[in-house]
C-alpha cells in the first residue's frame, strides 16, 4: 500500500466488513464537508452512526482509540452535525463510534469497537 491515504482506504474496508458481521449497514464512505471528514457512516438498527476509524501499528505507543485527541473530538462532532444539518436530519437518533485496529495473535487483525465514544458538547 503506497502512502497513508492507501493504507486509510484498506482499514476503512476493513472496518466496513466487520460492522457488516454485526448488521451495521454503511451507507456513506469518506465523506468530506467544511466540517471535516467522516470515514464511515452507517445504520446500526435504526441509529445513524458516525464511525472513525484508527489504526496502529503493534508496539505503537498509544491504542487506538486513545489516539482520537480532544481536537479531532471537536472536529468529528463539527462534521457529524453539518452533516446533520445539510442533510436535515436533526431528529435522527445518531452517536459517534470509534473503531480500532490493530494487528491480532490469533487472526489477521484485533478490532475494537467502542460505540457512544465521542459525546456531544
Amino acid at each position: 500500500m503506497d502512502g497513508p491515504r492507501e493504507i486509510g482506504k484498506h482499514y476503512e474496508g476493513v472496518a466496513e466488513r466487520y460492522l457488516a458481521t454485526k448488521g451495521v449497514r454503511i451507507t456513506e464512505r469518506n465523506v468530506h464537508n467544511r466540517g471535516g471528514e467522516i470515514d464511515l457512516i452507517g445504520m446500526d438498527e435504526d441509529v445513524l452512526v458516525f464511525f472513525e476509524v484508527r489504526f496502529r501499528t503493534e508496539g505503537a505507543l498509544v491504542c487506538p482509540i486513545s489516539s482520537v485527541s480532544p481536537a479531532k473530538q471537536k472536529r468529528l462532532r463539527r462534521a457529524a452535525a453539518f452533516y446533520l444539518h445539510r442533510n436535515g436530519l436533526w431528529d435522527t437518533l445518531t452517536r459517534i463510534d470509534v473503531i480500532g485496529i490493530t494487528p491480532g495473535q490469533t487472526s489477521k487483525y484485533r478490532i475494537q469497537w467502542l460505540k457512544n465514544a465521542i459525546q456531544a458538547e
